[in-house]
């Protein structure tokens, strides 16, 4: 039996797809389930205020096609950031979080992803670390009650770059609902920015690491970075998050145009699980 599930960043998938197809892709190129991604765009911010019917349909589509969307990735909390001083932003923020947790419990999806910005388009100051925690604290008590799990992503800036940081905030709010989501090229760049080890950091987030994006990244490069033209040691990473019972992996690249994207998103799969068997 299988010991572990790999998924698929939504946005690796060509954009105009529907969700049937894009499930089936994502089947056809062996994967478990899907990450659904909330961006900052209004189209795919729209989602999360679908009909009950859109999303009944949508779950019928996961079961006719044997493949579900099990995670989803909130980066529109990028644009509109929790700990924002501007409050008409920080609002938005809020109400993106909470309706996504709640399009999250219909859906049947189990984690829902947070990016670890305080702010991401302005300075971080002691004001917007002390309204991310509170706003956090109170996204937190939304998924207990809808029983969904917020997993924070380690991400580029200072704010929140290595598991050793998140884990601050881990430990400050203290719920089962709220755990880290570590992300392979982030902390790897992180790693090589503050001369520390990426395995060492990613052990401090044992029994509180929910899933582990695996994506490549380059020196100051974060995204975009096709599979095996990186520096992240996949290998290394994979095996220390195997070790502290990390179970749940998605492949994260995005479809930028290339005529291979599909290939690409093949050939993640085929790579990582050719890593992921050997742990079992």
């Amino acid at each position: 039996m299988q010991r572990y599930k790999i998924g698929l960043y939504e946005k690796a998938i060509r954009g105009t797809l529907t969700w049937k197809e894009k499930l089936l892709c994502a089947k056809e190129c062996g994967y478990d389930y899907v990450e659904m991604c909330i961006d900052a765009s209004e189209e795919k911010i729209q989602w999360i205020y679908r009909s009950s019917e859109e999303r009944k349909n949508l779950v019928d589509t996961m079961y006719e096609t044997g493949i579900p969307i099990r995670s989803m990735s909130v980066s529109a909390l990028t644009k509109f950031a929790l700990g924002d001083p501007d409050e008409t932003k920080r609002s938005r923020g809020k109400e993106i979080m909470e309706e996504s947790i709640l399009l999250a419990s219909d859906l049947g999806i189990r984690t829902v992803m947070i990016p670890g910005y305080d702010i991401y388009y302005g300075e971080s100051t002691v004001e917007t670390k002390q309204l991310f925690l509170k706003n956090l604290r109170e996204g937190t008590e939304i998924a207990a009650r809808e029983g969904v799990v917020l997993g924070m992503e380690t991400m580029e800036n200072d704010f929140m770059n290595t598991v050793e940081k998140g884990m601050k905030y881990v430990r400050i709010i203290r719920s089962p609902y709220l755990n880290m989501y570590p992300d392979s090229g982030n902390v790897t760049n992180a790693a090589e920015l503050h001369h520390h080890d990426v395995c060492e950091d990613i052990s401090l987030g044992r029994g509180s690491m929910i899933s582990l994006h695996l994506k490549e990244s380059k020196t100051g490069i974060f995204r975009e970075v096709p599979f095996g033209t990186g520096h992240v040691e996949f290998e290394r990473i994979i095996k220390e998050a195997w070790k502290n019972g990390i179970r749940r992996y998605v492949t994260e690249l995005w479809d930028v145009g290339q005529d291979t994207w599909k290939e690409d998103i093949c050939f993640a799969n085929s790579s990582m699980r050719a890593i992921l068997d050997k742990q079992q």
